[in-house]
């Protein structure tokens, strides 16, 4: 059997190796850090949910953005990147680490007027964020390198002007939570990603405004730097 075109395939560098990471599915958490809870108008604490972009949303440390047409208000969420390795479905969580591949910077890129308006509508909104380069993410680090995650830190400028900074071990539900609570719903898969929820100070990008993004932790130092045109 052969195909009618070649398929597309969307893969992600891995820090130190001259392998890729194939990306599978993208899932992204909602409102995973009680501040950003708050500044959306939800309480602090409620059972996680799940949204998807397609897998080719995934634009690999990019220099430069173009702004989406259909909005005037787009909007960055700076956010820890899960990379998937291991299949598995109603994982443990005490395993739910052993289905980690590596982790990267991410930023979930947000048509928010669109979002807004099909929320009162009570739509679904994937084009206000499955949108084409709406998933700009750097290089991952292989889980060997640092092991279990309990703090790290996000910050992301605009122009130079800090908007976001926060730490993993605000999150309301832990990485390995994240998974076990996936995966009760959907087989996670080699290839997949799950960005991880973004911490306070969310806001608007304009034209021409460069975007900086850092993620810190004890043995590594992750960086997106961009321009939205």
């Amino acid at each position: 059997m052969s195909y009618a075109f070649e398929p597309l395939i969307t893969a992600v560098p891995i820090i130190d190796s001259h392998e890729t990471f194939p990306v599978r599915r993208i899932y992204c958490v909602g409102r995973n850090y009680a501040e950003h809870a708050i500044e959306m108008g939800h309480c602090e604490r409620e059972a996680p949910f799940f949204f998807t972009k397609p897998a080719d949303a995934v634009v690999v440390n990019p220099k430069s953005i173009h702004y989406p047409s259909i909005t005037n208000e787009l909007h960055y969420e700076v956010e820890l990147v899960i990379a998937i390795a291991k299949t598995g479905f109603e994982i443990e969580l005490s395993s739910a680490w052993e289905h980690v591949f590596g982790c990267a910077l991410g930023i979930d890129l947000t048509k928010r007027d669109l979002q807004t308006e099909y929320k009162k509508k009570s739509r679904p909104w994937d084009l206000a964020k499955g949108f084409d380069q709406s998933a700009p993410v750097s290089s991952i680090i292989a889980f060997k390198e640092f092991g279990e995650l309990n703090e790290v830190k996000l910050q992301l400028s605009i122009d130079d002007e800090i908007k976001q900074s926060g730490n993993i071990n605000q999150m309301i539900w832990s990485i390995p939570e994240i998974i076990v609570e996936l995966s009760r719903h959907i087989e996670l898969k080699s290839g997949d990603l799950i960005f991880s929820g973004t911490p306070s100070g969310v806001g608007e990008i304009k034209k021409g405004q460069t975007v900086s993004a850092t993620m810190n932790a004890a043995r590594f130092d992750l960086n997106l730097n961009f321009t939205v045109y």
